[in-house]
């Protein structure tokens, strides 16, 4: 890379200069804001780098710092990854327990971030989301949760079909899970013994795998191929929602033990959290993983809140007992529940905001949770936003020629996508920055006072209603038709109690904003 190069894609990478020998030299690279900035060293590799040493590096830009943790990378390689978050001069020195990769310094010219580039989304407005740079973000996101791992051509076929269905969020699994047939494209451990031939299931009795693994080594190439899903969702606009934890596995990474399990949070947050569009599910379906007790998972959010400099957002999702989203440590919840009529309780016990992450699946498998009509998908959705809460998609239709369903990767078959689309971008086009249900409604609505409100006839077949609109301000009205997709304004202004002749169709829906 040549000097001055502005790098708008995902890393600059730099190597760095002995600070030790008195010749500081701040390096020429030019990284945008939230893009990632990567030092890289040369160190010892005998022995167990990933459990002998410790390398990280602290970030100033004039009297601020900030400390990241680093990795090892196999092959004496090793790495910090850092994400400014300020334009400006950024210096930095790195720390180790190993003299050759101490002491380190360099530097970055942190510059304006390009125009696709909203920096990390965070929490906003108590129940909302947004963009740091202040564009309000509606998670509309969905279930893919072998995307990082899976090889090809699932994988590219994948993120072709995220981009063209217009998902702005996806949630995908860090730990492999069983694919059948097929097989993750590497394995997040160094194996011990030989694997398994491809297409082959190496399984004890009881379902186990017949494969063993160091837990003590990491497969650097294993997390390379996951973050370059992550660097391509980046690029394409689509946030991660990482999931760390899950019971689907034959491997036994759902018990590791205590020592094992932590290392592997700090190894993941390390590699992981300079990416912008990274979030942290805990786990997924929590409580069914039994070799964890609740003390486990609370110490789990503190590491991955202590170890990651950027606080991205963090959430655990539940099969049946709801995990206490009250915690501090919890930015919002996430659930597996379609009871959005209980929302109002959740958000006043929580002050945080809500994603119902599993509302069930769009698909024709014989599981009740796997069946959704795409009708009953949509309708979900709105449920959800009139109650001022978001959801996530999911597909499970089934394959006959060996492919993967959609909620773990491949291609998505289902129609509901794109009326998940089209509600989303009616919420961005309207300028609200989050919906607020209204309470005791006679017909559900959700909106912004004086602004914006969205009302959703459900399966009610209304043929004329009088709004009950506020009475000083003007609005224009448009109906929806959710299944359709279309949009036909009204004529007009309306303010106060406004009759208006409607459809007389279920699931339907009317949008009101200010003239």
């Amino acid at each position: 890379m040549g000097a001055g190069a502005v790098v708008t894609g995902i890393v600059s990478s730099a190597s760095a200069a002995r600070a030790n020998a008195g010749n500081e030299q701040p390096m020429n690279e030019k990284v945008e804001q939230w893009g990632v900035f990567e030092v890289k060293a040369q160190g010892p590799s005998a022995g167990n780098p990933f459990v002998d040493v410790q390398f990280g590096a602290r970030f100033a830009l004039g009297h601020r710092s900030v400390e990241a943790a680093g990795f090892y990378d196999g092959k004496g390689v090793y790495k910090v990854r850092f994400s400014p978050d300020m334009v400006g001069r950024w210096s930095f020195e790195t720390a180790s327990n190993v003299s050759e990769l101490a002491g380190l310094t360099g530097g970055f010219e942190c510059v304006a971030p390009a125009t696709d580039n909203r920096g990390p989304v965070g929490t906003a407005h108590q129940f909302h989301f947004q963009y740091a740079e202040g564009t309000p973000y509606f998670p509309f996101g969905t279930t893919c949760y072998s995307y990082g791992f899976i090889g090809a051509p699932y994988g590219d076929e994948t993120l072709k079909n995220l981009k063209e269905a217009g998902f702005n969020k996806v949630r995908i699994c860090l730990l492999p899970k069983g694919l059948g047939k097929l097989q993750p494209a590497a394995m997040p451990f160094e194996r011990i013994g030989e694997a398994s031939p491809p297409g082959t299931e190496n399984l004890e009795d009881n379902g186990a795998s017949k494969e063993k693994f160091d837990l003590a080594r990491f497969n650097p190439a294993y997390f390379e191929h996951f973050e370059s899903r992550i660097q391509d969702l980046m690029a394409a606009g689509i946030e991660a929602d990482v999931i760390l934890f899950h019971p689907y596995d034959a491997w036994g990474f759902k018990a590791m033990g205590q020592e094992a399990d932590d290392r592997y949070l700090r190894y993941a947050v390390a590699r992981l959290s300079a990416y912008r569009n990274v979030w942290w599910s805990i786990a997924n379906e929590y409580d069914l993983v039994r070799a964890k007790t609740m003390a486990d998972w609370d110490r789990f959010f503190r590491i991955v809140q202590e170890c990651d400099p950027y606080s991205r957002l963090r959430s655990i999702h539940h099969s049946r007992v709801v995990y206490d989203h009250s915690k501090p440590w919890c930015t919002h919840a996430s659930l597996q529940e379609y009871d959005f009529e209980k929302s109002p309780e959740r958000m006043a016990a929580w002050n945080k905001p809500i994603v119902y992450d599993e509302i069930q699946y769009e698909g024709n498998i014989s599981r009740r949770w796997g069946n959704l009509s795409p009708e009953e998908m949509t309708h979900r959705f709105w449920r959800a936003i009139v109650y001022g809460v978001y959801a996530t998609h999911g597909e499970t239709y089934m394959a006959t020629d060996g492919s993967p369903v959609w909620s773990d990767a491949g291609e998505l078959h289902g129609t509901s996508a794109a009326r998940i689309t089209f509600l989303r971008k009616l919420l961005e086009k309207s300028g609200t920055t989050g919906l607020m249900a209204s309470e005791n409604p006679y017909y559900l609505n959700a909106g912004n006072p004086g602004a914006v409100i969205l009302y959703y006839f459900d399966y009610h077949c209304v043929g004329e209603y009088e709004f009950p609109l506020p009475e000083k301000v003007a609005f224009k009205a448009t109906m929806i038709d959710p299944w359709a997709m279309t949009e036909s304004p009204l004529p007009g202004t309306f303010s106060g109690k406004s009759k208006i002749t409607l459809s007389g169709k279920p699931y339907m829906a009317v949008l009101f904003e200010k003239a």
